[in-house]
């Protein structure tokens, strides 16, 4: 994964424009704020599979990238098992390093 993926991940926690925490990303997305939700590879199945549904609903960017132990890692806290940006710019970025592509967010 690029490393400037962990970058804007923290510049946009700084910013507090990120949320962690199932919890708080579920939260996140039915209040309308998400913009991109990632997950990380080695969460667990229901996990994904819950917040790939929600997401598809929402019309929300989703991707699986990285551990929970170095998504944590990079943001000063514990295993993180998703993640979810809540401003436009951040997202469009991350979804250009990790898509590659051109990027439409809402």
């Amino acid at each position: 994964m690029d490393e400037r993926i962990y970058g804007l991940l923290g510049l946009c926690q700084r910013a507090g424009k990120l949320k962690s925490g199932e919890f708080a990303v579920e939260k996140s997305l039915k209040g309308g704020r998400s913009l991109l939700v990632i997950v990380p590879e080695d969460a667990s199945d229901n996990t994904k599979k819950k917040f790939k549904n929600m997401t598809t609903y929402r019309h929300v960017p989703y991707f699986e990238l990285g551990t929970k132990e170095k998504l944590g890692m990079q943001l000063g806290k514990s295993e993180r098992s998703s993640l979810s940006v809540e401003d436009e710019g951040f997202a469009k970025a991350m979804i250009k390093y990790i898509d590659g592509g051109n990027v439409n967010v809402r």
